[in-house]
């Protein structure tokens, strides 16, 4: 048995909390900006992924018209920095809607540091920081998908096995449904099957 559920009898409140309950979990990205007279903005977004490997580009979706967007489109940049499971109750802090001009850093209390090539700051207490300048942005509906190609990346040194980030170091915090977070759990190892064998011989179908 199975219960249907039709995007078009359902408000879209009702919708957004079926597909973030069911789309889990998901990476946050933690978003800092800075308005045009230079107030420094920070605010989670979960609606965040890769679109892109070669040029870098990540991407987050801005539900609405948020602060974020807002200044990414004025300015042109924007740092993701990783959201680490020590940082739950400042991350959350951060998605509190304060008055535009009001700079979540300092109403929170997260501390910054300089980024290397983009004006925004990045947050000092989070392991990896992504520095972006806006590629482009698409309107869907009631969002806006924004893409940033990652000019430069940060890693604290102490999260660097062999010389590759490690997640139960990184200890990232995800999104799940209602008011539910996730940190990292059980973590499994598995390399993907090749369809041939270096010999270029075919295995055996079943």
């Amino acid at each position: 048995m199975r219960t249907d559920f039709d995007p078009g009898d359902l408000s879209r409140n009702d919708f957004y909390r079926l597909l973030t309950a069911v789309v889990v979990p998901r990476p946050i990205a933690w978003v800092s900006s800075t308005t045009a007279d230079g107030t420094d903005n920070l605010a989670p977004h979960s609606f965040f992924t890769i679109a892109c490997a070669a040029p870098p580009i990540v991407q987050f979706s801005s539900v609405g018209r948020k602060d974020s967007l807002r200044n990414i489109e004025d300015t042109r940049e924007f740092v993701v920095s990783l959201a680490p499971e020590q940082l739950f109750e400042q991350i959350n802090a951060t998605a509190t809607d304060f008055p535009r001009g009001v700079s979540e850093f300092d109403a929170v209390g997260v501390e910054r540091e300089p980024s290397t090539r983009v004006k925004p700051p990045r947050v000092a207490g989070s392991p990896v920081a992504l520095e972006c300048v806006l590629h482009s942005t698409v309107r869907l509906g009631d969002s806006t998908v924004v893409f940033g190609r990652v000019v430069h990346a940060s890693v604290a040194d102490d999260v660097i096995v062999d010389g590759h980030p490690e997640v139960r170091r990184m200890r990232p915090l995800a999104r799940m449904g209602k008011n539910e977070w996730a940190t990292l759990g059980g973590i499994r190892e598995i390399a993907r099957v090749p369809y041939a064998d270096p010999s270029g011989e075919q295995p055996a179908r079943g």
